[in-house]
Parts: C-alpha cells; structure tokens; sequence
C-alpha cells in the first residue's frame, strides 16, 4: 500500500475549484486525460491519452468540503480523499490516495507515481483557474 497526500493553496473561491475539480465531464483542462464516460450518478471512468482506463466509484459528497472516491483499474485499486476549505480568493485542497498495487513487481514505483500524479493534476488545474 502506498500513501501520497498533496495540498495547495489554489487560486479561486471555493465554489469554482470545488466545480471544476468536480466536473467529471468537462476533463479537457486535464493534460492527462484522452475522455472520460458517466457510468451514473456515483460511478465514472477516466481514460488517459493513451486510451487506458481507471474506474471511479463516489463514496462521499459534502458539498464545498469533501469528496471521496475509491478507483480501480488492472494495475491498482485504492481510495482518494479530497478535502477542500474555503481561503478566501483561495482555496485550500488537500488530496489524499491509498493506493495498492495488483501486481507486486508495481510495488516500489506506486508512491513516485501517484506524486507525479498529484502534481500535474494540480499543475493542470491551477492554469486553468488563472486563464
């Protein structure tokens, strides 16, 4: 099992990190992603550029405050925790995964991974908040 946990000041009110982090469907600020697809209400699936896909299932929403996930896809499964506080013109978010690998060989590269992650996503999301 792996742990990685982020957290940032991002530019903008609670409101709009809140929405765009949790606009499954509009995913085109994310450089990660090739598409996503609504499976329902609680479950969605992110394919990344090279066409490769994880599976999400909501578990938690307090609106402007927390929303969990866990995900699973042949390489991993785990569960991610988002808690979002209001900073005034900022937002404060502080992300966390727990991460388990499938394949033992996957093991010591989880955690370097889910970093790298953590940070393009919020390299992505801050430049699209300051456009």
């Amino acid at each position: 099992m792996a742990i990685s946990n982020i957290k940032e000041n991002i530019p903008g009110d609670i409101h709009k990190v809140w929405n765009m982090v949790l606009d499954v469907e509009g995913y085109t600020w994310r450089s990660d992603l090739s598409r996503t697809e609504v499976v329902n209400e609680k479950q969605f699936i992110e394919y990344t550029k090279e066409g490769y896909p994880t599976t999400f299932t909501v578990t938690l929403v307090e609106p402007y405050k927390r929303w969990e996930f866990d995900m699973e896809n042949t390489n991993m499964k785990g569960h991610w925790v988002g808690i979002f506080t209001s900073k005034g013109n900022e937002t404060e978010i502080d992300f966390t995964e727990n991460v388990t690998p499938k394949k033992f060989f996957m093991k010591p590269f989880v955690k370097r991974f889910l970093k790298k992650q953590q940070a393009q996503f919020v390299s992505d999301l801050k430049r699209e908040l300051t456009r």
